[in-house]
């Protein structure tokens, strides 16, 4: 066995209504309670509030955190926390990286321009907990943060201090999702695991456990909770998978398709699951010869049938399997739909080119040259 080091994710409450015991979990004074305005008026926080106050929590709401969240939203959450002894991150992957990085920068007292990058971020935190409502970005299994700054540039700080103390999965607060918010976040979590599975750095036994237990479960669920949007089994496996995802991903680093999906969030404020879609087939296709061996594995674990076949046909069994499912979804499939024109493909893969510490764990390497072509193909 080749050596390798994995870090678990944080402590796991899982449950439905598991959010109503966040108050036992934090220390005693002020909680900064990051969320959206959305959420907080779908009234889906208020079992977690009723129960911090229960507990003698005060929480200080912050509800300004828009998708993809800007380096002014991130400051914004810093000086409302101020004070605090606590953290919440409530809501999707917005939510909780303006959470974790806010935990950070208030307990630590850093310059966040001193600390972008992998493993800067070396001072201490508050206590921190995150609550998704969404069954897709795994934002609380991981030690990422990743901030919008000048010019739609997605800059991250991605140091174990950002790790949560606690991770709580309540199947309840993603009843109400829409069903293209479900989708697109399910596949999200799926590319997690695959992309975690075929890294070009510090993919191990461990991180492929976990990611094949995602993919299994979110292949099995995703559909299903598109369809049944309140069977709580389906919503609950479905948060354990992107959880397993998000662990598997924090160890053994996301790639080419995360590298191109982010200009599309940062440039067109493309949703990024659904970025991740969009450009999901393209890239799995770019891969191919380099990947074809995992691919294969994969294949035959989505679907047993394929094992009977070779590995060539075993892969793009997967690449088609992956596809069905984002077809089947119901999610945009095309660039077009989303606004982007032939006029842009040059932006976005210059934009793509500056994703360095993804691009370095894909497969294959991805040039400008192949990141327009793919764009142009997605068109």
């Amino acid at each position: 066995m080749k050596p390798f080091e994995f870090t678990y994710g944080p402590k796991l409450i899982a449950g439905a209504g598991a959010a109503a015991g966040l108050g036992a979990l934090l220390p005693a004074g002020r909680c900064l309670f990051v969320s959206d305005s959305q959420i907080l008026a779908l009234g889906l926080a208020e079992p977690a509030l009723h129960g911090l106050r229960e507990a003698g929590i005060e929480p200080v709401l912050f509800d300004s955190v828009e998708a993809d969240p800007s380096r002014a939203t991130l400051m914004a959450a810093v000086a409302a926390g101020e004070g605090c002894a606590s953290v919440v991150g409530f809501g999707g992957g917005s939510p909780m990286d303006v959470a974790k990085l806010a935990a950070y920068l208030i307990g630590s007292g850093d310059d966040v321009d001193a600390i972008w990058g992998v493993g800067l971020a070396t001072g201490p935190r508050l206590t921190l907990a995150l609550v998704p409502t969404t069954a897709g970005t795994g934002s609380e299994a991981t030690p990422i943060s990743v901030i919008t700054v000048e010019g739609g540039r997605k800059l991250a700080v991605n140091s174990p201090p950002l790790l949560a103390d606690f991770a709580v999965l309540d199947a309840e607060l993603t009843v109400g999702l829409p069903r293209e918010v479900t989708a697109a976040t399910g596949i999200d979590a799926m590319v997690h695991a695959t992309e975690a599975y075929t890294s070009a750095h510090k993919k191990n036994p461990v991180s492929d456990l976990l990611a094949r237990d995602a993919l299994r479960l979110l292949s099995a669920n995703l559909l299903r909770a598109c369809e049944a949007p309140g069977d709580l089994d389906a919503r609950g496996a479905m948060l354990l998978g992107a959880h397993l995802a998000g662990v598997a991903f924090a160890n053994a680093p996301v790639a080419g398709v995360h590298a191109l999906a982010y200009p599309l969030g940062g440039l067109f404020h493309v949703p990024h699951g659904l970025s991740n879609a969009l450009m999901l087939t393209q890239v799995l296709g770019h891969n191919m010869q380099a990947a074809m061996g995992l691919y294969a594995e994969l294949g035959s674990l989505l679907d047993p049938a394929l094992g009977e076949l070779g590995v060539q046909a075993q892969a793009r069994g997967f690449v088609e399997h992956m596809a069905g499912i984002c077809r089947n979804a119901g999610v945009p499939r095309r660039l077009s739909e989303v606004g982007v024109t032939a006029a842009d493909l040059d932006r976005l893969a210059c934009e793509a080119m500056k994703q360095e510490r993804l691009l370095v764990n894909n497969p294959c390497p991805i040039s400008e040259a192949d990141a327009r072509r793919l764009y142009e193909a997605a068109l």
